[in-house]
């Protein structure tokens, strides 16, 4: 594939957010390898259990980020400055209530979640004082998916990338220094997170670029604030209100298939459920390098809608899908010539490799199954297609539902499977259709 000017701009946003993308999970593998040395397992499973539930919390409000960053493209695209800048206010606005929210309502939360995901007994204290000190960074993280948002729909990944290294970095000497310096043991990992996800929030506000001036050469901050936190719906509130509303409904549904998904695979044992799990990493690592295309959707598609640039547009959205082609042919060459070798990286666990040998073909086509999704979710959200993305997740959630109803009985662990990428296909197909009769 011959590349041009446009291939150039998908690549410049895309590369920095694979490489954010792939530091996301060190913040808890992090947390695990230092707990790891502690010398009691329940540490690591209380580790485990903590962060699961706190990426599954966060997962649910990602519209803070997605929704901004489709807005915020737009914006820019059509050259209003001062919008740019009322939609980092109202997103960083919304962060702050959630936050809030999430922090007063916490002992609810966690005996919400705790039953949801169901710690054993020596496990759930320690995972209960993590859980207690890590809650205070919610307004950090969430204040930072706005700004991520923000910074996407700027056309700037390379923000967002500097900053996920920065947070491994200060992650690590702090809870090195509490642990080990300290003693403080899951409590300084704790702490520790949260002095990174706070150090990352810091770093983002810093380097926000500075807001336009006003014709009179003053800063527009009071009018900009005063705009963005306005009740008025007219004040662009209500465009905000909608597309988060169904980025939120639509990750609802989502949430639901991989809890059932990891539900059904636990129910059948220990093994299949390890099982499931490693072959997760191998969709986990597709869909790292598939989000970052995914964003340079976003800030590219929205930025050409934002200008009513239609060409312009229209040869973003194929040039994404040469990149995701190309995509899917080098990771389903890698998963069929070395996935048996990663899948031993990953565990060396008897039972668990002999069990793998029966299911591992599954992951061939997990990336021809998922890249019309991730590609479409990113055109998507830069138009703020949003209640698209919501229906078909909808009636992708259906028939994942509907497939494991049918197919368990007969096919166990294999019709399970067969439902995940039956789910992930069917986004992609629902969105390829209404995007035809999308207006642009």
């Amino acid at each position: 594939m011959l590349m041009n000017q446009t291939d150039r701009r998908i690549l410049q946003i895309a590369l920095p957010s694979i490489v954010s993308n792939i530091t996301v999970p060190l913040l808890g593998m992090i947390d695990v390898a230092i707990v790891g040395h502690i010398g009691d397992a329940a540490y690591i499973g209380a580790i485990a259990v903590g962060s699961m539930i706190f990426n599954l919390i966060y997962w649910i409000f990602a519209f803070l980020r997605m929704g901004t960053s489709g807005l915020t493209s737009q914006a820019l695209g059509r050259r209003d400055v001062a919008g740019v800048s009322s939609l980092l206010v109202r997103s960083l606005s919304v962060a702050l209530l959630v936050s809030v929210l999430i922090i007063v309502f916490q002992e609810p939360l966690q005996w919400m979640m705790f039953r949801l995901v169901g710690p054993t007994a020596d496990v759930s204290p320690l995972a209960a004082r993590y859980f207690s000190v890590v809650v205070w960074g919610a307004p950090a993280v969430l204040g930072l998916y706005g700004l991520s948002g923000w910074y996407i729909g700027m056309q700037n990944t390379r923000i967002p990338m500097a900053i996920a290294i920065m947070q491994n970095v200060v992650n690590i000497l702090a809870s090195l220094l509490l642990v080990f310096g300290l003693g403080m043991k899951i409590e300084g990992v704790a702490v520790g997170t949260v002095v990174a996800q706070y150090a990352g929030f810091a770093a983002a506000l810093m380097l926000l670029a500075p807001l336009p001036v006003d014709v009179r050469g003053r800063r527009a901050w009071r009018r900009i604030v005063r705009s963005a936190l306005s009740l008025s719906w007219t004040s662009g509130w209500s465009d905000m209100f909608k597309v988060n509303r169904d980025i939120f409904l639509r990750t609802l549904f989502l949430v639901a298939v991989n809890l059932y998904f990891t539900s059904v695979g636990a129910k059948q044992g220990a093994v299949v459920l390890a099982v499931n799990t490693v072959l997760m990493q191998l969709y986990l690592l597709f869909s790292y390098v598939m989000d970052g295309f995914a964003y340079a959707g976003e800030a590219l598609c929205g930025l050409y809608h934002g200008a009513r640039n239609r060409k312009a547009f229209s040869g973003v959205v194929r040039r994404l899908f040469g990149w995701g082609t190309a995509m899917v042919a080098v990771f389903t060459a890698c998963y069929v010539c070395a996935g048996s070798w990663f899948v031993h990286l990953l565990t060396t666990d008897v039972q668990v490799l002999t069990a793998m040998s029966d299911y591992l073909w599954w992951s061939w086509f997990i990336p021809a199954a998922g890249v019309a999704a991730f590609i479409w979710d990113g055109v998507f959200i830069g138009i703020t297609a949003t209640r698209a993305m919501l229906l078909s997740s909808v009636v992708a959630a259906a028939v994942f539902f509907l497939t494991c109803l049918l197919m368990l009985p007969s096919m166990g662990n294999h019709g399970l499977w067969l439902a995940m990428l039956l789910f992930l296909s069917m986004r992609g197909v629902m969105q390829t259709a209404i995007y035809r009769y999308l207006p642009l």
